[in-house]
């Protein structure tokens, strides 16, 4: 005679992350809590795995974090999943981190080697910097906000054209004119030569 096998269970399933972004685009902080645990250590392990700095690693994991309950009404689930989604800003944030500290370390190397190098006239530099800085200032007010936005985020922020696109919520080919238009006003308006 043969017995009955028992009925075993299924694997849990887990909360339904799609579901739980979306509460967290509204600003439910219960919902945050259930997609902080269900993404932390991945994102951490991907943090860590770049950096390879514990302690770099569990700060830039918390912007990250930080950044999703910020930022979680720009998910698009037809884009790929929550998970995806968050891991893909943790290699962002991450990969930003490491220029920085790449940027930094040039920088110390740039003033390392300044030192050595003989005095020059400190107080005009700073004046033409400073007349620089205004023209450009006064240039960029001449754009329209689309364009001004458009190249600040591409070329003070360093966000890619895609990038600017969802930051605006606009389509790739618009901001690439807009800022290709933005950038030949600028040109003309500081008075480059191409």
């Amino acid at each position: 005679m043969t017995h009955p096998r028992p009925i075993r269970p299924g694997p849990a399933r887990g909360p339904d992350l799609q579901e739980q972004l979306a509460l967290v685009a509204q600003g439910d902080r219960d919902a945050f809590s259930v997609v902080y645990d269900a993404v932390a250590a991945p994102v951490f392990g991907v943090v860590c795995k770049l950096l390879r700095d514990h302690a770099q690693s569990e700060e830039v994991a918390q912007e990250v974090l930080v950044e999703v309950w910020r930022t979680a009404a720009r998910y698009r689930p037809d884009r790929g999943t929550v998970l995806n989604w968050v891991l893909t800003l943790a290699h962002r944030r991450t990969v930003d981190r490491i220029r920085s500290v790449e940027a930094a370390a040039a920088r110390d190397h740039r003033v390392a080697l300044l030192d050595q190098v003989p005095e020059f006239d400190e107080v005009s530099e700073q004046v033409e910097g400073q007349l620089e800085r205004e023209q450009l200032r006064r240039c960029l007010r001449s754009l329209s906000e689309i364009q001004r936005q458009s190249v600040t985020l591409a070329y003070y922020q360093g966000l890619t054209y895609k990038e600017v696109a969802e930051t605006l919520s606009t389509p790739l080919g618009t901001i690439k004119t807009r800022l290709r238009d933005g950038l030949i006003r600028l040109r003309d308006c500081l008075g480059v030569t191409a």
